[in-house]
């Protein structure tokens, strides 16, 4: 199992001119899984694309860092490379690119040569199958026409071909129905258990109940104001965030 952490270092964020992030610390280890909550607007999703690179939100202060790697001025692309992934909160359809072909190209990356077209099919069918996504949308373009739910398979299906290091999910489970939820923390519990750590961005203490997390972390107004168990979002669920404001 990699033995390696994600580390956030007193990071600030900026987006439109407009500090959305003011001094955000924690440390994600292999294998661990973090939770992420706050109410609407408190700089959660600013986190999450800034962690990717995302060109809008500029890191202004601290560091990220993949291990021994300085993540915090590499492009989105070699952030990928190093072992993060971003699943977003709304994934945009991309026209022309056809799924399966865009993951056996994101699979091959690594190992400088393409990956068997027959071994890569029978392996993305499967887990597909898994994730309850229709085989029928492996050959349409990305995210095109597919419904909110679907998109959301959709990324799970690319973090559970990609096998990360690290990723880093922006309300994935949002618009998901009971089952869908279940599909969704099982593929996840099943790559922390390969050493794949998460941090999760949610409104929904379920996936606190399904996932058993490391560790909960709550956020408002840019800053993290308490960390706890499992058991600070059985409270927010009780309470919400008044009480932490």
């Amino acid at each position: 199992m990699r033995s390696e952490n994600l580390i956030l270092k007193g990071i600030r964020i900026s987006r439109d001119g407009r500090e959305a992030v003011g001094g955000v610390s924690l440390v994600v280890g292999s294998g661990e899984i973090h939770l992420l909550m706050g109410p609407n607007g408190s700089g959660k999703s600013s986190l999450a694309n800034a962690l990717m690179g995302h060109p809008r939100y500029r890191i202004t202060g601290g560091a990220v860092r993949l291990g021994e790697q300085d993540l915090t001025g590499l492009k989105p692309e070699e952030r990928a490379r190093a072992g993060l992934f971003l699943s977003m909160q709304y994934p945009p359809e991309v026209s022309g690119v056809v799924l399966s072909e865009f993951l056996r190209q994101v699979v091959s990356a690594p190992h400088d040569r393409p990956v068997g077209v027959s071994e890569f099919r029978e392996d993305l069918e499967r887990q597909a199958d898994a994730l309850g996504l229709d085989r029928s949308l492996l050959d349409r373009g990305l995210n095109e026409g597919f419904s909110g739910g679907e998109k959301k398979r959709a990324e799970m299906l690319q973090l559970v071909m990609m096998r990360p290091k690290f990723a880093v999910l922006d309300e994935t489970d949002s618009g998901l129905d009971v089952d869908g939820l279940k599909t969704v923390t099982t593929a996840v519990d099943g790559l922390r258990r390969s050493g794949t750590g998460f941090l999760i961005i949610t409104h929904q203490s379920a996936v606190a109940r399904h996932l058993s997390p490391d560790r909960v972390h709550v956020m408002v107004d840019g800053r993290i104001v308490e960390t706890g168990g499992p058991e600070l979002a059985e409270r927010i669920e009780r309470e919400g965030y008044e009480g932490f404001r």
